[in-house]
């Protein structure tokens, strides 16, 4: 083959595959296979140069920083949006578009997830990627076409026939766990981590040396162009589509909504949502969908008169730090809590914010009466980002640990390597009570009626105080307490002798067992199959078992080492609980012997209807792709699991196929 017949054919196929795993998350070469090629490519073109082509992936990377950024000019502005904080200012949106066209009634509208990143503009001429801009001020932007190049989501050259001129919108953006990663690597180097996607993505972005920009994980999402006319689009859903044939990643959860109570309808759906996302979102665009419309209603100075963002309500707020408490976790971590002056995040009030450790602590410059930021996020609990040093007056005061547990007063020690610090010993109250929540806990044996605020009353009352209490409680004394009552003691006191027979690993992971959680227990009951087998076990045939390390096997020798330990189990026995591998019917179930490997979102399951699923038809689950994995079940989105497991040769599953697996069919 010529070299420059070769070349073409390693610039189609490795587009082709950067499309597929960085734009449809399908990839269908390895990381290594692309690696090779991508290597056979650089050697052509260091080779005869007179054969590198414009959408070359070795394009993407290299060339000396620069001094400084040029200004790029947008041909139309980038203009800002009007902010709509209510359903009312929908409702008020839409009115104001009938009165404005006279009560003709709009075609629907087009609403979009706002991401939190940076917008910019991608001028393509002729189908190839010319030139890439920030918004600025909406008029003028900076030239930052180099760094653009470099994100793999962004396509070099346009996938369909390309009109001679289109300048496409989007945002740039990094993904949550891509901000855990970047900052790990941040810290490594003794730099400061981000504080949150937003800002990472900018920052990369706006590196002069675009060959750092290349090694931050930066995604793209398309959602318009300047000049609709040059796609031939007649409405903005015509549009998406158009730009997802191009080439470009396109948000999967934009949704046309006929009617503006179908976009709010929406928005509570996206609101639910969006801390389930792997990137974050601030809000929702809306945007009348007929373009022949949204050319009779125009802008505004600032902002187009077709399209609102409705925001999500506030998820970081600036308060004051008036205290500090330390909190004892169940295996004696100390953990600082901040109290707060009382702010409403994200529709909330929050007064209390994790600290997390000392080392967060001194790295954050926290002291007493400072004005933080501070950051809520889903079901996670609030934390401090930020101290705002420059409006410190003087009064503040240091944060100091303690040395002494605040619960049972015994001494405090910091571990060698670990940035905890922990209460050792084996009875302080504060740990015995949230053992014992743990236990009864849905993370532990799921014992209906005995939640974490039950718990507490009845540790308080001491009527418990270790996990064989909660065997011994009775109906006469249940039923009189405080919001309490006959029917409810008779179903605590039902749920609790249900628990009595748990699966082995069900009951290994709601003793709370540090290092030990559910993937572990399970295989610890595959190997072992007996508590009684376990118990004796050493740390080598601990080590033995694929999925437990170090620091697993020594915490199991030392728990089952320990005297309380022992009495307590002895006392579970006598009072007839008994924990059992869960059985294997003798006509084979179907999916016995299968090690199942998780990846992407399911569609039909929650994850964890899925594992209970897969126990139930006599398999196990892994959390990670190992030579004992038989198969991965791959959903939307899948991910590097994917990608190894189909490197290690094993069987890849749709949902469809595993729940097809569930019946006993083959596939």
């Amino acid at each position: 083959m010529k070299a420059a017949e070769r070349v073409k054919e390693l610039c189609e196929l490795l587009n082709e595959h950067a499309h597929r795993y960085y734009v449809l998350d399908d990839p269908f070469i390895s990381d290594g296979e692309y690696d090779r090629l991508f290597h056979e490519l650089l050697s052509l073109e260091d080779a005869y140069p007179n054969l590198i082509r414009a959408d070359s992936p070795t394009r993407r990377v290299g060339g000396l920083p620069l001094d400084k950024f040029e200004q790029a000019k947008h041909r139309q502005p980038m203009l800002s949006l009007e902010n709509g904080f209510t359903d009312e200012d929908l409702n008020e949106f839409s009115d104001k578009l009938k009165r404005f066209l006279t009560h003709q009634v709009t075609t629907g509208y087009s609403a979009e997830p706002k991401l939190d990143g940076l917008a910019v503009e991608l001028v393509y001429q002729q189908g190839y990627l010319q030139q890439g801009s920030t918004r600025g001020d909406g008029f003028t932007g900076e030239n930052i076409t180099r760094q653009l190049r470099t994100i793999n989501a962004i396509p070099l050259k346009l996938v369909g026939v390309a009109p001679e001129l289109l300048e496409v919108r989007g945002e740039v953006y990094m993904k949550k766990d891509g901000l855990v990663e970047l900052n790990k690597k941040q810290l490594q180097k003794g730099l400061q981590p981000f504080a949150n996607p937003r800002n990472a993505a900018a920052g990369s972005l706006r590196q002069l040396d675009p060959a750092i920009t290349a090694k931050r994980p930066l995604r793209f999402f398309a959602y318009g162009v300047s000049a609709p006319e040059a796609t031939g689009c007649r409405t903005q859903t015509q549009l998406l589509e158009y730009l997802r044939e191009q080439g470009f990643p396109v948000n999967r959860h934009n949704l046309f909504c006929p009617e503006m109570s179908n976009v709010i309808d929406h928005f509570k759906a996206l609101a639910m949502l969006r801390h389930k996302l792997p990137y974050d979102i601030d809000g929702m665009v809306v945007k009348v969908d007929e373009f022949s419309l949204q050319d009779r209603l125009g802008n505004k100075s600032r902002a187009p008169r077709w399209a609102i963002a409705r925001k999500f309500p506030a998820t970081q707020s600036t308060t004051k730090l008036l205290d500090v408490e330390f909190q004892v976790g169940r295996t004696g971590a100390i953990t600082p809590v901040a109290v707060l002056e009382p702010v409403e995040i994200d529709g909330a009030t929050v007064s209390r914010a994790t600290l997390h450790n000392q080392d967060e602590i001194k790295r954050k410059d926290l002291h007493v009466g400072d004005s933080v930021l501070v950051q809520r996020a889903g079901d996670v609990i609030p934390e401090v980002v930020k101290a705002l040093t420059n409006l410190r007056t003087g009064s503040e005061c240091q944060i100091a640990m303690p040395t002494h547990c605040p619960a049972c007063n015994s001494l405090l020690t910091k571990p060698e390597g670990e940035a905890v610090t922990r209460c050792v010993n084996g009875v302080c109250p504060a740990q015995q009570l949230r053992t014992l929540a743990h236990y009864t806990s849905k993370a532990g044996l799921d014992i209906e009626g005995l939640g974490a605020k039950y718990i507490e009353q009845l540790f308080d009352l001491g009527m418990i105080q270790t996990i064989p209490d909660i065997y011994m409680l009775r109906h006469d004394l249940l039923k009189d307490l405080e919001g309490w009552g006959d029917k409810s003691a008779d179903n605590v006191l039902a749920a609790i002798e249900q628990a009595k027979t748990p699966n082995l690993s069900q009951f290994l992971a709601a003793l709370g067992i540090r290092f030990i959680g559910e993937i572990s227990a399970q295989l610890l009951e595959q190997h072992f199959r007996s508590l009684a087998t376990l118990q004796s076990a050493d740390k080598e045939e601990l080590l033995d078992i694929d999925g437990i390390g170090e620091q697993a096997a020594e915490s199991l020798i030392n728990y089952f080492q320990s005297e309380p330990v022992t009495l307590m189990l002895d006392k579970l026995h006598e009072l007839g609980v008994n924990p059992a591998a869960a059985e294997v019917s003798a006509t084979g179930l179907p999916l016995e012997g299968a090690v199942i490997v998780f990846t992407g979102t399911l569609l039909q399951l929650s994850r964890d209807e899925a594992k209970k699923l897969v126990k139930d038809c006599g398999g196990h689950i892994a959390s990670s792709v190992t030579k004992k994995v038989t198969h991965v079940v791959a959903g939307e989105k899948a991910g590097s699991k994917l990608r190894k497991a189909t490197d290690l040769g094993k069987i890849i599953l749709s949902e469809a196929e595993f729940l097809s697996l569930t019946q006993g069919d083959s596939i």
